[in-house]
């Protein structure tokens, strides 16, 4: 049972790292752009759940509001500067969203100071389910475990049943092509790109009663997504998807066995497909 229970703290994981890892896979896929604060959009989230939560006093309105919010940041920095990027090399991208990285950063110290917070669980989901007489499973992990999961699901439906989902699929397959079709190349970048904003900053929110709301949170999830999207392949919602549960397993598990070896193995994967690529886990949106 204790296996168990660690085995789904892997597969809630690795659902969290799916909704970062799918807006960074998308936007490098689609785009072109290496977005190295896409980090910062997570702790974004998690400091406007700290943030509204005390201001709301709910939860179930925080998130929605931070999402909201979180959405028009991404349309305004698409429109403003991300916008400016597409042709650009990619040294320039790097120093841009790098430099995002240290604003975001300053700003937060500015607003919320430098202390770690907490954010309550809902009272509705703070219990535990009872899985053997000694052993039990928080109920707010399970709700997240679901909620990303049906988040997940959403998103393989709107990319491969929808109109937009086609633009997205043909604009990642072939760009020259896309143009030619009319598709509004604009407007479907500002769309992706508010998207993925949103999905890290819903993840920040949701994760945020999970985890203490500390500085430079997004930092070490940024490098975990990099390694999502290069295990999944760029631009592969399948791929990252599948990606994310491994390497929350791999995490997970690995610190339960092998604690000191468990941040190491993930690397050495990335650094494998990097030297010997495979085909990709699933084909590319």
């Amino acid at each position: 049972m204790f296996y168990l229970i660690q085995s789904l703290n892997a597969v809630q994981y690795g659902l969290l790292l799916f909704l970062l890892s799918s807006g960074l896979t998308l936007i490098f896929g689609i785009m072109g752009v290496i977005n190295l604060a896409h980090g910062s959009f997570y702790m974004i989230g998690a400091y406007l759940a700290f943030s509204l939560a005390k201001a709301t006093g709910s939860l179930w309105l925080t998130i929605p509001i931070a999402v909201a919010i979180a959405f028009g940041i991404g349309l305004l920095l698409e429109t403003t500067i991300f916008s400016r990027l597409y042709k650009r090399d990619h040294l320039y991208q790097v120093l841009l969203t790098f430099g995002l990285i240290l604003v975001f950063e300053e700003l937060r110290s500015i607003l919320f100071g430098d202390d770690v917070h907490g954010v309550a669980v809902p009272e509705i989901l703070n219990y535990s389910i009872p899985l053997t007489d000694t052993l039990s499973y928080p109920a707010y992990r399970l709700f997240v475990t679901v909620v990303c999961l049906a988040i997940a699901i959403l998103l393989y439906l709107v990319i491969h049943r929808t109109r937009v989902g086609m633009m997205i699929r043909a604009r990642n397959s072939n760009r020259e092509m896309a143009a030619s079709l009319g598709i509004n190349s604009p407007l479907l970048f500002a769309l992706v790109f508010a998207v993925g904003v949103a999905l890290a900053a819903f993840a920040g929110a949701v994760a945020a009663p999970l985890s203490s709301v500390f500085p430079g949170m997004g930092n070490h999830i940024l490098i975990i997504c990099f390694v999502v999207v290069v295990i999944g392949g760029i631009g592969s919602i399948n791929g990252a998807l599948i990606a994310s549960v491994a390497v929350g397993l791999a995490d997970t598990l690995g610190k339960v066995f092998a604690a000191e070896y468990s941040a190491v193995a993930i690397y050495l994967v990335m650094a494998a497909i990097l030297l010997w690529p495979p085909q990709e886990i699933a084909n590319k949106v």
